[in-house]
């Protein structure tokens, strides 16, 4: 046969439904009936009583010689539609046993103890038989198993659930194992390129890849797919895949989540199509089972996965261990979230700001916490993780999360109930040698005292030491330099120190040109001088490019001096303090993004001159 099936008996139908009762033709008058829920079996007793001890046991205790005895069978697994198997089976008359009933069927032969002893090749025998050529077949295993659920808990009692599942397990494990009953059509219209048929069974073609089977196990509901995922753990499947099956089983079940699958999985579009939207208690039930079936391993699941379940979660109102759970997984991998998937709204009672600020503080605290642990584990240096932040490797994880905290505090900056000490503690948890530059901070901090206009000198100044001066690109110099947002103090320093850089830029400088006269080691001077470290072929052309940057420097300063009286004279109130320091101040560009660092001043501050006490003095 082609499908997994068995006929068993011999003769033709002989039974008639008439209305709610099941009548037998055979001419004789029937002399007991069974009832099983709102039907009725007008049957005789003899064909019965041959193969069933209980249903002997029965019509012995109600046995009458003039009126027809009547038995309930109310609690028979499979109800009257298994029933109607056994009493064809009984009569002899030709029945199928498929995928879909044979559980049933011997789940009811158990309950009438349909044993050998009353005949030879009784029902138990004949499903039992049955039962284990089906779960040579992945596709009739997972027919046969969402039946369990039926006849619950004598499935369990049979162990006929546990075995399909345990059947499924092994066939995932080990594709070779695995059968796929089809259609002769199918067989027929497959060319030996596509597919390798033996005996009308398809071999290949679906279970190529890893994934092959995760639509069909997404079709079991949630108590059968988590002992499904149970087993495949017990048998060492790898975590990557039982948490990819996890993320399939969530997204196609889960509303909040089916619409990340859009863009991921081209089966997407038939998730809303195939399944019944369940309920909130249902989802959320499903969403905390998820996530405790998670293996608990660093990026086993997506970041963005993560997110939409967290958020998700919250809308549920799932456990709080449930939300400490996800919280704590997207913190040991935060560096990997988009800064979309971290504007979670606050759908809590308070609702006191737009998006839920504390979720993210805590999941950052999770990342500082399994980054301590990292870096503990290498170096105890801190300054040289610093030294590799911001040097041409490729971005570390904190910094790409000091990068993404300055814009997430740019994007809730605006809302006028973010109070000071929420944003400071949130800005605070970043280390200062995280950031390359501060220039993402500084934006930040510029939106906050815009949206927060009443905020006293003292509160401005408290804010804006989160951010350091000295670590400004240029860009972002020139633009504090000239915001009327920022306490006086501030600007001082940012004056000062971008001050500080020219000069030891031009010191530099100068430097470099006494080396060219005296000293023989010119590449060895200029590669330790020169931005980009390439030591030019020719000294004398070396020296004259020299020559130039300084005269452009020079040309530069006598510009900004002259803007720097301008400046003078219409802020009388700075003028003493601006000559004493000898600050540079330069026109505020057009349309200016503070947001994109400028690599122009990656220039290192000298070691603390004089100078800076006076910077010091003066805050």
């Amino acid at each position: 046969p082609h499908m997994a099936s068995m006929k068993l008996g011999s003769k033709s139908e002989m039974f008639y439904l008439y209305g709610q009762s099941w009548l037998c033709s055979t001419g004789l008058p029937s002399d007991v009936i069974i009832e099983i829920g709102d039907t009725s079996f007008h049957l005789h007793k003899f064909p019965l009583i041959s193969r069933s001890k209980v249903l002997e046991s029965m019509m012995k205790e109600t046995s009458s010689e003039h009126e027809k005895s009547v038995l309930e069978l109310h609690d028979l697994p499979g109800g009257a539609k298994a029933f109607f198997l056994v009493a064809k089976f009984c009569y002899g008359i030709k029945m199928e046993l498929t995928a879909s009933n044979v559980v049933g069927l011997r789940c009811a032969a158990e309950h009438l103890q349909m044993t050998e002893n009353y005949g030879e090749g009784n029902l138990i025998m004949q499903t039992e038989h049955f039962l284990n050529h089906v779960f040579s077949y992945w596709t009739d295993t997972l027919k046969a198993l969402k039946t369990c659920e039926e006849v619950l808990p004598f499935a369990e009692e049979l162990h006929i659930t546990s075995r399909s599942i345990h059947s499924l397990v092994l066939k995932v494990a080990d594709q070779s194992l695995v059968s796929f009953p089809v259609s002769s059509s199918q067989s027929v219209s497959q060319s030996s390129e596509d597919a390798e048929v033996w005996n009308g069974i398809s071999l290949t073609p679906k279970t190529s890849g890893e994934d092959w089977w995760f639509e069909d196990v997404s079709s079991l509901s949630l108590p059968l797919y988590k002992r499904f995922v149970q087993g495949a753990s017990a048998r060492q499947m790898k975590p990557k895949r039982i948490a990819e099956s996890l993320v399939y089983y969530a997204k196609k079940h889960i509303p909040l989540l089916g619409s990340q699958a859009t863009s991921q999985n081209g089966n997407s579009s038939s998730f809303k199509s195939t399944i019944s939207t369940p309920s909130e208690a249902d989802q959320r039930n499903l969403i905390e089972e998820i996530v405790e079936l998670l293996p608990n391993e660093k990026g086993i699941a997506p970041t963005k996965f993560l997110l939409g379940c967290l958020r998700a979660a919250m809308a549920l109102y799932a456990s709080s261990s449930c939300c400490a759970n996800l919280e704590k997984r997207i913190g040991a991998q935060l560096d990997e979230a988009d800064l979309e998937d971290l504007l979670i709204p606050n759908i809590g009672y308070s609702m006191e700001t737009l998006h839920d600020i504390d979720c993210v503080h805590r999941m950052l605290d999770h990342f500082m916490i399994v980054e301590h642990d990292v870096i503990d584990s290498t170096s105890n240096d801190i300054e040289e993780e610093g030294r590799i932040i911001g040097g041409s490797q490729p971005q570390s994880p904190m910094a790409k999360v000091a990068n993404l905290i300055d814009s997430y505090l740019a994007e809730v900056a605006p809302d006028v109930n973010v109070k000071l000490p929420k944003f400071q503690s949130l800005a605070a948890v970043i280390p200062d040698y995280a950031r390359t530059l501060d220039d993402g901070v500084y934006r930040a901090i510029d939106i906050y005292l815009k949206s927060h206009q009443w905020l006293t000198d003292s509160e401005k100044e408290q804010i804006c030491r989160l951010m350091n001066c000295q670590k400004l690109s240029l860009e972002a110099s020139t633009h504090a330099a000239q915001n009327e947002r920022l306490p006086l103090r501030v600007v001082v320093q940012v004056l000062f120190f971008e001050q500080l850089k020219l000069r030891t830029s031009v010191a530099g400088w100068f430097f470099a040109s006494d080396s060219v006269e005296n000293s023989q080691n010119l590449s060895a001077n200029l590669a330790l001088i020169r931005n980009d470290g390439n030591t030019p072929p020719n000294p004398v052309l070396a020296f004259d490019n020299m020559k130039e940057r300084v005269a452009e420097l020079e040309k530069e300063c006598l510009s900004m001096k002259q803007d720097l009286e301008k400046m003078i004279k219409s802020k009388g109130s700075w003028n003493m303090l601006l000559k004493k320091l000898g600050c540079k101040l330069v026109p505020k560009p057009s349309n200016l993004k503070v947001s994109k660092p400028c690599r122009k001043s990656k220039i290192s501050p000298a070691s603390t001159t004089p100078m800076e006490e006076k910077a010091m003095e003066v805050n």
